[in-house]
Protein backbone atom coordinates (compact mmCIF):
# COMPACT_ATOMS: atom_id res chain seq x y z
CA UNK A 1 0.00 0.00 0.00
CA UNK A 2 1.37 3.44 -0.97
CA UNK A 3 2.36 5.74 1.87
CA UNK A 4 1.64 9.44 2.09
CA UNK A 5 5.23 10.28 1.11
CA UNK A 6 4.91 8.32 -2.10
CA UNK A 7 1.87 10.38 -3.15
CA UNK A 8 3.65 13.73 -2.72
CA UNK A 9 5.10 15.59 -5.70
CA UNK A 10 8.79 15.10 -6.05
CA UNK A 11 11.31 17.39 -7.62
CA UNK A 12 13.61 15.85 -10.19
CA UNK A 13 17.07 16.97 -11.07
CA UNK A 14 17.90 18.69 -14.29
CA UNK A 15 18.49 16.70 -17.40
CA UNK A 16 22.17 17.56 -17.31
CA UNK A 17 22.60 16.00 -13.88
CA UNK A 18 20.65 12.92 -14.92
CA UNK A 19 22.77 12.50 -18.02
CA UNK A 20 25.92 12.89 -15.98
CA UNK A 21 24.76 10.12 -13.67
CA UNK A 22 23.54 7.88 -16.51
CA UNK A 23 25.12 8.72 -19.89
CA UNK A 24 23.06 6.06 -21.70
CA UNK A 25 19.72 7.65 -20.81
CA UNK A 26 17.64 9.30 -23.54
CA UNK A 27 15.67 12.49 -23.21
CA UNK A 28 12.69 13.78 -25.15
CA UNK A 29 11.81 17.44 -25.39
CA UNK A 30 8.23 18.49 -25.98
CA UNK A 31 9.46 21.41 -28.07
CA UNK A 32 11.18 19.16 -30.58
CA UNK A 33 9.15 17.37 -33.30
CA UNK A 34 8.89 13.66 -32.86
CA UNK A 35 10.65 11.78 -35.65
CA UNK A 36 8.74 8.92 -37.21
CA UNK A 37 10.79 5.80 -37.96
CA UNK A 38 11.34 5.09 -41.63
CA UNK A 39 9.46 1.82 -41.58
CA UNK A 40 6.48 3.43 -39.86
CA UNK A 41 6.59 6.34 -42.32
CA UNK A 42 6.60 3.89 -45.18
CA UNK A 43 3.56 2.13 -43.76
CA UNK A 44 1.76 5.45 -43.50
CA UNK A 45 2.54 6.25 -47.14
CA UNK A 46 1.33 2.82 -48.21
CA UNK A 47 -1.91 3.27 -46.30
CA UNK A 48 -2.34 6.66 -47.94
CA UNK A 49 -1.85 5.13 -51.35
CA UNK A 50 -4.39 2.42 -50.50
CA UNK A 51 -6.91 5.11 -49.58
CA UNK A 52 -6.22 6.91 -52.86
CA UNK A 53 -6.62 3.66 -54.79
CA UNK A 54 -9.92 3.03 -53.03
CA UNK A 55 -11.16 6.47 -53.99
CA UNK A 56 -10.04 5.95 -57.58
CA UNK A 57 -11.76 2.63 -57.81
CA UNK A 58 -8.81 0.23 -57.80
CA UNK A 59 -9.77 -1.30 -54.47
CA UNK A 60 -12.24 -4.14 -54.77
CA UNK A 61 -13.93 -3.44 -51.48
CA UNK A 62 -17.70 -3.24 -51.45
CA UNK A 63 -18.06 -0.44 -48.92
CA UNK A 64 -20.02 1.71 -51.35
CA UNK A 65 -22.35 -1.17 -52.10
CA UNK A 66 -23.03 -1.70 -48.41
CA UNK A 67 -23.68 2.00 -47.91
CA UNK A 68 -25.99 2.01 -50.92
CA UNK A 69 -27.87 -0.97 -49.53
CA UNK A 70 -28.58 0.90 -46.30
CA UNK A 71 -30.67 3.49 -48.17
CA UNK A 72 -34.38 2.92 -47.84
CA UNK A 73 -36.08 2.71 -51.23
CA UNK A 74 -39.69 3.68 -51.78
CA UNK A 75 -42.17 1.31 -53.49
CA UNK A 76 -41.83 1.26 -57.28
CA UNK A 77 -45.37 2.55 -57.85
CA UNK A 78 -44.63 5.83 -56.05
CA UNK A 79 -43.18 9.00 -57.51
CA UNK A 80 -40.39 9.02 -54.89
CA UNK A 81 -39.06 5.74 -56.26
CA UNK A 82 -38.36 7.22 -59.71
CA UNK A 83 -37.26 10.54 -58.25
CA UNK A 84 -34.14 8.91 -56.83
CA UNK A 85 -32.98 8.08 -60.36
CA UNK A 86 -32.79 11.79 -61.18
CA UNK A 87 -31.30 12.94 -57.87
CA UNK A 88 -28.05 14.41 -59.24
CA UNK A 89 -26.66 17.90 -59.49
CA UNK A 90 -25.03 19.66 -62.41
CA UNK A 91 -21.50 19.09 -61.13
CA UNK A 92 -21.98 15.33 -60.94
CA UNK A 93 -23.38 15.17 -64.46
CA UNK A 94 -20.57 17.32 -65.86
CA UNK A 95 -17.98 15.24 -64.03
CA UNK A 96 -19.39 12.04 -65.49
CA UNK A 97 -19.54 13.53 -68.98
CA UNK A 98 -15.92 14.60 -68.64
CA UNK A 99 -15.01 11.09 -67.49
CA UNK A 100 -16.71 9.57 -70.54
CA UNK A 101 -14.96 11.94 -72.95
CA UNK A 102 -11.55 11.70 -71.28
CA UNK A 103 -11.37 8.16 -69.86
CA UNK A 104 -8.70 7.45 -67.26
CA UNK A 105 -6.55 4.50 -68.39
CA UNK A 106 -6.95 1.50 -66.11
CA UNK A 107 -9.79 3.05 -64.09
CA UNK A 108 -13.30 1.65 -63.82
CA UNK A 109 -15.93 4.20 -64.85
CA UNK A 110 -18.56 2.70 -62.55
CA UNK A 111 -16.42 2.74 -59.42
CA UNK A 112 -14.90 6.10 -60.25
CA UNK A 113 -18.06 8.05 -61.09
CA UNK A 114 -21.28 6.02 -60.99
CA UNK A 115 -21.43 3.63 -58.04
CA UNK A 116 -21.99 6.26 -55.36
CA UNK A 117 -25.15 7.54 -57.09
CA UNK A 118 -26.22 6.07 -60.47
CA UNK A 119 -28.71 8.26 -62.32
CA UNK A 120 -30.93 8.32 -65.38
CA UNK A 121 -30.98 12.11 -65.77
CA UNK A 122 -27.73 12.30 -67.72
CA UNK A 123 -28.35 9.27 -69.98
CA UNK A 124 -31.92 10.39 -70.80
CA UNK A 125 -30.96 13.89 -71.90
CA UNK A 126 -27.79 12.74 -73.64
CA UNK A 127 -29.86 10.33 -75.75
CA UNK A 128 -32.49 13.00 -76.44
CA UNK A 129 -29.84 15.52 -77.48
CA UNK A 130 -28.13 12.92 -79.67
CA UNK A 131 -31.43 12.08 -81.40
CA UNK A 132 -32.13 15.67 -82.44
CA UNK A 133 -28.48 16.33 -83.26
CA UNK A 134 -28.32 13.36 -85.65
CA UNK A 135 -31.68 14.20 -87.24
CA UNK A 136 -30.94 17.90 -87.75
CA UNK A 137 -27.34 17.33 -88.85
CA UNK A 138 -28.48 14.63 -91.28
CA UNK A 139 -30.98 17.01 -92.89
CA UNK A 140 -28.38 19.77 -93.13
CA UNK A 141 -25.86 17.35 -94.61
CA UNK A 142 -28.34 16.28 -97.26
CA UNK A 143 -29.10 19.93 -98.01
CA UNK A 144 -25.45 20.88 -98.45
CA UNK A 145 -24.73 17.86 -100.64
CA UNK A 146 -27.47 18.75 -103.14
CA UNK A 147 -27.11 22.52 -102.81
CA UNK A 148 -26.82 24.23 -106.18
CA UNK A 149 -28.63 21.57 -108.21
CA UNK A 150 -31.50 23.20 -110.12
CA UNK A 151 -33.74 20.17 -109.85
CA UNK A 152 -33.35 19.78 -106.08
CA UNK A 153 -35.98 21.11 -103.73
CA UNK A 154 -35.25 20.84 -100.02
CA UNK A 155 -37.90 18.99 -98.04
CA UNK A 156 -37.26 18.39 -94.30
CA UNK A 157 -37.25 14.70 -93.43
CA UNK A 158 -38.99 14.61 -90.07
CA UNK A 159 -39.09 10.83 -90.15
CA UNK A 160 -35.38 10.87 -89.35
CA UNK A 161 -36.24 12.11 -85.85
CA UNK A 162 -38.41 9.08 -85.11
CA UNK A 163 -35.90 6.69 -86.68
CA UNK A 164 -33.03 8.19 -84.70
CA UNK A 165 -35.06 8.12 -81.47
CA UNK A 166 -36.00 4.47 -81.95
CA UNK A 167 -32.42 3.48 -82.72
CA UNK A 168 -30.70 5.44 -79.93
CA UNK A 169 -33.12 4.61 -77.13
CA UNK A 170 -33.38 0.96 -78.15
CA UNK A 171 -29.61 0.69 -78.05
CA UNK A 172 -29.33 2.56 -74.73
CA UNK A 173 -31.90 0.28 -73.04
CA UNK A 174 -32.03 -3.09 -74.76
CA UNK A 175 -28.28 -3.67 -75.00
CA UNK A 176 -27.71 -2.90 -71.27
CA UNK A 177 -30.68 -5.15 -70.44
CA UNK A 178 -29.18 -8.03 -72.42
CA UNK A 179 -25.73 -7.43 -70.93
CA UNK A 180 -27.13 -7.27 -67.40
CA UNK A 181 -28.97 -10.57 -67.90
CA UNK A 182 -25.84 -12.18 -69.32
CA UNK A 183 -23.70 -11.01 -66.39
CA UNK A 184 -26.29 -12.27 -63.91
CA UNK A 185 -26.29 -15.65 -65.65
CA UNK A 186 -22.51 -15.87 -65.66
CA UNK A 187 -22.41 -14.72 -62.04
CA UNK A 188 -24.41 -17.82 -61.13
CA UNK A 189 -21.81 -19.94 -62.93
CA UNK A 190 -18.64 -18.15 -61.77
CA UNK A 191 -18.71 -16.71 -58.26
CA UNK A 192 -15.79 -14.28 -58.73
CA UNK A 193 -17.46 -12.22 -61.44
CA UNK A 194 -18.00 -8.56 -60.57
CA UNK A 195 -21.70 -7.72 -60.68
CA UNK A 196 -23.23 -4.47 -61.90
CA UNK A 197 -26.79 -3.37 -61.41
CA UNK A 198 -29.02 -2.68 -64.41
CA UNK A 199 -29.11 1.02 -63.53
CA UNK A 200 -25.31 1.21 -63.47
CA UNK A 201 -25.03 -0.42 -66.90
CA UNK A 202 -27.64 1.93 -68.39
CA UNK A 203 -25.78 4.86 -66.85
CA UNK A 204 -22.48 3.77 -68.40
CA UNK A 205 -24.02 3.31 -71.85
CA UNK A 206 -25.85 6.62 -71.67
CA UNK A 207 -22.79 8.67 -70.76
CA UNK A 208 -20.63 6.83 -73.31
CA UNK A 209 -22.88 8.20 -76.09
CA UNK A 210 -22.09 11.84 -75.29
CA UNK A 211 -19.02 11.93 -77.54
CA UNK A 212 -21.28 11.31 -80.55
CA UNK A 213 -23.09 14.63 -80.05
CA UNK A 214 -20.19 16.87 -81.19
CA UNK A 215 -19.21 14.18 -83.68
CA UNK A 216 -22.67 14.29 -85.31
CA UNK A 217 -22.38 18.06 -85.64
CA UNK A 218 -19.02 17.71 -87.37
CA UNK A 219 -20.46 15.06 -89.69
CA UNK A 220 -22.10 17.94 -91.58
CA UNK A 221 -18.72 18.45 -93.28
CA UNK A 222 -19.22 16.91 -96.74
CA UNK A 223 -15.95 14.99 -96.75
CA UNK A 224 -16.11 11.24 -96.30
CA UNK A 225 -12.52 11.00 -95.08
CA UNK A 226 -13.17 13.55 -92.33
CA UNK A 227 -16.37 11.77 -91.31
CA UNK A 228 -14.71 8.38 -91.02
CA UNK A 229 -11.80 9.81 -89.05
CA UNK A 230 -14.28 11.41 -86.65
CA UNK A 231 -16.29 8.21 -86.23
CA UNK A 232 -13.14 6.17 -85.53
CA UNK A 233 -11.91 8.73 -83.00
CA UNK A 234 -15.21 8.90 -81.13
CA UNK A 235 -15.57 5.12 -81.28
CA UNK A 236 -12.15 4.65 -79.66
CA UNK A 237 -12.99 7.05 -76.82
CA UNK A 238 -16.45 5.72 -76.01
CA UNK A 239 -15.46 2.12 -76.67
CA UNK A 240 -12.55 2.37 -74.26
CA UNK A 241 -14.96 3.47 -71.51
CA UNK A 242 -17.07 0.36 -72.09
CA UNK A 243 -14.07 -1.97 -72.29
CA UNK A 244 -12.42 -0.66 -69.11
CA UNK A 245 -15.77 -0.89 -67.30
CA UNK A 246 -16.92 -4.37 -68.31
CA UNK A 247 -13.62 -6.18 -68.71
CA UNK A 248 -13.17 -6.51 -64.90
CA UNK A 249 -16.66 -8.04 -64.79
CA UNK A 250 -15.77 -10.90 -67.15
CA UNK A 251 -12.00 -11.35 -66.87
CA UNK A 252 -12.37 -14.09 -64.24
CA UNK A 253 -14.69 -16.02 -66.53
CA UNK A 254 -13.62 -18.41 -69.26
CA UNK A 255 -11.09 -16.71 -71.52
CA UNK A 256 -13.05 -17.24 -74.72
CA UNK A 257 -16.31 -16.12 -73.14
CA UNK A 258 -14.66 -13.01 -71.71
CA UNK A 259 -13.11 -12.00 -75.05
CA UNK A 260 -16.33 -12.77 -76.92
CA UNK A 261 -18.34 -10.63 -74.48
CA UNK A 262 -16.04 -7.62 -74.77
CA UNK A 263 -15.84 -8.08 -78.53
CA UNK A 264 -19.64 -8.12 -78.81
CA UNK A 265 -19.89 -4.93 -76.74
CA UNK A 266 -17.42 -3.13 -79.00
CA UNK A 267 -19.02 -4.54 -82.16
CA UNK A 268 -22.51 -3.35 -81.23
CA UNK A 269 -21.12 0.06 -80.30
CA UNK A 270 -19.34 0.27 -83.65
CA UNK A 271 -22.48 -0.80 -85.55
CA UNK A 272 -24.43 2.02 -83.93
CA UNK A 273 -21.88 4.65 -84.97
CA UNK A 274 -21.33 3.30 -88.49
CA UNK A 275 -25.06 2.75 -89.01
CA UNK A 276 -25.94 6.31 -88.04
CA UNK A 277 -23.22 7.68 -90.30
CA UNK A 278 -24.25 5.53 -93.25
CA UNK A 279 -28.01 6.09 -92.96
CA UNK A 280 -28.29 9.73 -91.91
CA UNK A 281 -25.23 11.24 -93.59
CA UNK A 282 -23.89 9.03 -96.38
CA UNK A 283 -27.18 8.82 -98.25
CA UNK A 284 -26.88 7.75 -101.91
CA UNK A 285 -27.28 10.30 -104.65
CA UNK A 286 -30.87 10.76 -105.72
CA UNK A 287 -31.86 10.67 -109.38
CA UNK A 288 -34.33 13.49 -109.66
CA UNK A 289 -36.84 13.21 -112.52
CA UNK A 290 -36.48 15.68 -115.34
CA UNK A 291 -39.02 18.50 -115.20
CA UNK A 292 -41.80 18.47 -117.79
CA UNK A 293 -42.41 21.85 -119.42
CA UNK A 294 -45.62 22.23 -121.44
CA UNK A 295 -45.19 23.79 -124.89
CA UNK A 296 -47.52 26.30 -126.49
CA UNK A 297 -48.54 23.94 -129.28
CA UNK A 298 -50.03 21.43 -126.85
CA UNK A 299 -47.05 19.11 -126.73
CA UNK A 300 -44.79 18.53 -123.76
CA UNK A 301 -41.07 19.03 -123.71
CA UNK A 302 -38.94 16.99 -121.32
CA UNK A 303 -35.73 18.73 -120.37
CA UNK A 304 -32.82 16.59 -119.30
CA UNK A 305 -30.81 17.88 -116.37
CA UNK A 306 -27.08 17.92 -116.83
Amino acid sequence: MATVDDLKFQEFDDAANLLAANPDATTISIDEPVEIPKNQHGRLQESGREEDDELLGTDDSDKTELLAGQKKSAPFWTFEYYQTFFDVDTYQVLDRIKGSVFPVPGKNFVRLYIRSNPDLYGPFWICATLVFTIAVSGNLSNFFIHLGKPTYHYVPEFRKVSIAATTIYAYAWLVPLALWGFLMWRNSKVMNIVSYSFLEIVCVYGYSLFIYIPTAILWIIPQKVVRWVLVMFSLCLSGSVLVMTFWPAVRDDNRRIALATVGTIVLLHALLAVGCLAYFFDAPELDFPAPIIPAHNGTTVITKSQ
